[in-house]
């Protein structure tokens, strides 16, 4: 009795991983649940790039309105507008702004639109409540005597900024948008709460038809991280060159 035990527990050990891989594997080539990871890393991407964009651009819009002096009050208003944005979108988690969007704000006047889409537009207005502050911080990081130097040679306020204040911003918090890109890249594993294709409905679909999770979440996870270590290799690349360019100067 005591020596069919340690056979038991070999077979388990040793097999129970190798019927796991075969399992994942026939199941992700002969079942074609590759096509399946390829078009929910396509989205993951798509979502992630786009949305960083789409957050650059809000984020650098609501940071300029942030800065402007309120000596008037059109600023005031705006300034007030852009801290009720942000608060909403920085005080609520990311899965309530998809259920939210999804099934109550576009419903409700009549836009339809894909649960790709959705998660794009909210994923954008997100990351540009949360780049907004980064873009904030990196222009008040900038010296005042470049907004001042632009306005003496006779540039706007408005000019002076998207050519000399804000491309030195960027620079100076570069580091902080690749963390945020990241972090997007890491959320987009929610939308499937609105039906959009991502890694993890992908990878769901390869467990339920082999009934066997334990393979397809490790690569999943796998993936993942190998993703974003290439994302961290690029900004540290783009750093490096922008370092090279600030010697040069």
């Amino acid at each position: 009795m005591t020596s069919i035990i340690p056979v038991l527990l070999s077979k388990i050990v040793f097999n129970t991983p190798i019927k796991a891989v075969n399992k994942f594997l026939d199941t992700l080539i002969n079942a074609k649940g590759y096509v399946k990871v390829l078009e929910g890393l396509q989205n993951t991407i798509v979502i992630s790039v786009i949305g960083l964009v789409i957050g650059i651009l809000i984020g650098t819009l609501i940071a300029t309105v942030r800065v402007v002096p309120k000596y008037k009050v059109l600023p005031r208003v705006l300034n007030g507008i852009c801290s009720v944005y942000v608060g909403f979108f920085r005080g609520t988690p990311m899965a309530v702004q998809l259920l939210l969007f999804y099934y109550v704000m576009l419903p409700l006047f009549g836009i339809p639109m894909s649960g790709l889409d959705v998660s794009i537009l909210v994923f954008g207005l997100n990351s540009g409540a949360y780049i907004s502050e980064l873009m904030r911080a990196g222009i008040q990081s900038v010296d005042p005597g470049q907004m001042e130097a632009g306005r003496a040679v006779g540039l706007s306020f408005p000019v002076t900024m998207i050519k000399i204040v804000i491309p030195q911003a960027v620079k100076n918090i570069l580091p902080t948008l690749g963390n945020e890109f990241i972090a997007l890249i890491k959320e987009t594993s929610v939308v499937s709460f609105v039906g959009a294709a991502n890694l993890y409905t992908a990878f769901n679909m390869i467990g339920s038809n082999s009934y066997e999770f334990m393979v397809p979440f490790l690569v999943m996870a796998l993936i993942y991280i190998v993703v974003i270590m290439l994302i961290t290799l690029g900004i540290k690349i783009m750093e490096r060159r922008l370092q090279k360019s600030d010697r040069r100067n």
